[in-house]
């Protein structure tokens, strides 16, 4: 039994749990006991002792889950297949994007600064529209390579242990990988790792958004995408296809016209045509392997 292989029954059952229910409840989403371990490491108070406890961190929530997945992959039958299945769905996230992104349609400032709130880091309480609608379309594209390419990009690559792992070290990136006093030696492991894991699914991504409109969306590419590792690969496509600016303030600006509510159906017809498209070459990539 090779315990990397990835089942293509699998990941149809698994697309399919997550199209039909969505998220699953905190109490249950393996993504959810993933963060509750930084309260037990966010220890030390040189950036020595603190650098030390995120590597442990990332080490010990790591080689936790992807000792689980290895586990689930060595249960037979059906009864293996339907585990396997329910643990994957909880690496990815279909449904649950296109629903907190379609949330942030509406007429009222403050309610679309909160459904944005969601789905960003930023702090939206200043926001006017256009940088609100920008700051959700931002998040949709980065958030297909985070929440969709990359997990199912690693599962075809090394099975249900490969998606658990990089959904650790993404889900860390995401809670502790910033450039602040509090977590600049703290979440750099898990950052950096985030960045290696990224590299593929991320241009990946942008190149699948690229199809609907090549000639802008390359040109956006190569004009923003270096700016940051990664994010700004998918981000760039993506603003490149819309033709609208993408601003996070006094961090970077794509150019464009300023986008408007009507951008947000836009997007997220392009994100459901790239997600199929996606899924689809992960798919044959399992049935290949």
């Amino acid at each position: 039994m090779n315990i990397f292989m990835p089942n293509p029954y699998v990941f149809l059952i698994a697309v399919g749990i997550d199209l039909l229910i969505g998220e699953y409840l905190n109490f249950i989403h393996p993504v959810v006991w993933m963060g509750k371990m930084v309260r037990f490491f966010d220890k030390g108070k040189s950036n020595r002792s603190r650098f030390a406890y995120g590597v442990l961190l990332l080490a010990f929530n790591g080689s936790l889950w992807f000792a689980i997945g290895t586990i689930i992959m060595m249960i037979p039958g059906i009864f293996g297949i339907v585990v396997q299945s329910l643990i994957l769905k909880s690496t990815f996230s279909i449904r649950g994007l296109y629903v907190h992104v379609k949330r942030c349609k509406v007429e009222d400032d403050e309610k679309m600064r909160h459904s944005v709130s969601m789905i960003v880091s930023r702090d939206t309480s200043k926001l006017d529209r256009w940088h609100l609608i920008s700051a959700a379309l931002e998040s949709l594209s980065e958030n297909t390579s985070d929440s969709i390419t990359g997990p199912m990009f690693y599962y075809t690559l090394f099975g249900l242990p490969g998606a658990l792992l990089y959904r650790v070290v993404n889900t860390m990136d995401a809670m502790i990988g910033y450039h602040n006093e509090k977590f600049e030696w703290f979440g750099k492991a898990a950052a950096r790792s985030d960045d290696a894991l990224n590299f593929i699914p991320s241009r990946l991504t942008a190149t699948v958004f690229a199809i609907f409109s090549p000639k802008q969306a390359f040109r956006s590419i190569f004009k923003y995408g270096p700016m940051k590792i990664n994010g700004t690969y998918p981000m760039s496509a993506f603003s490149g296809i819309l033709g609208v600016k993408f601003e996070k303030i006094g961090v970077y600006l794509f150019d464009g016209r300023q986008p408007v509510p009507e951008d947000l159906d836009r997007g997220l017809r392009f994100y459901a045509f790239s997600v199929a498209i996606i899924l689809s070459i992960c798919f044959l990539l399992t049935v290949v392997r």
